[in-house]
């Protein structure tokens, strides 16, 4: 696949960050990382930058970095060819993919986020069993990892832990859905 015809599809992508803002005079930006440590970010090969939006459907462009580092609580990266504010200032506020085979391979019961959102929660309480809605993001929250489900038979947001082996029963990628033991009234 042509770099042109990659830029199109994003099935394989996944997201790891954000450019957020420049930082200096020579083309260098700050990089808000999803990975942890914060650092694995900048031991992915192939950056992917997303265009932006023409119609509604987002597009990637390849981008390639020649300098990265943790600088004070974050991390900067120097877009390679880029040498003044300005043009750095174009890439900022877009989303940052990488190939999704880049990823490291998970034990079995482990799931990255994304592979997580768009699942369909499904909870089995008392005997009974409650259609939720979908999973559409996840935060850290200290303690633990929290979902927000959304979009169900009552039409409620839901905040629900995700506890495996307490909460989460379990997680069927294939069949897109996660099995919880969630009081509705929650």
């Amino acid at each position: 696949m042509s770099v042109a015809e990659r830029s199109l599809v994003n099935e394989d992508l996944v997201t790891v960050g954000r450019i957020t803002a420049v930082y200096g005079v020579r083309g260098w930006v700050k990089v808000h990382s999803y990975t942890e440590p914060m650092e694995n970010i900048l031991q992915f090969s192939g950056w992917w930058l997303q265009a932006p939006c023409e119609g509604g459907k987002a597009s990637w462009q390849p981008l390639e970095i020649d300098d990265g580092k943790r600088h004070g609580k974050g991390l900067i990266v120097h877009i390679k060819g880029v040498d003044d504010r300005d043009m750095a200032a174009t890439f900022c506020q877009r989303d940052i993919a990488v190939d999704g085979s880049e990823m490291p391979q998970l034990d079995d019961g482990e799931y990255y986020w994304h592979q997580l959102q768009g699942l369909q929660v499904i909870s089995q309480f008392e005997g009974r069993e409650y259609r939720f809605g979908e999973v559409v993001r996840l935060m850290e929250t200290g303690a633990n990892d929290v979902m927000v489900v959304r979009g169900g038979e009552d039409g409620r947001e839901r905040l629900i832990p995700y506890l495996p082996g307490q909460f989460i029963t379990q997680v069927d990628l294939d069949a897109g859905q996660m099995i919880v033991d969630w009081d509705p009234e929650f």
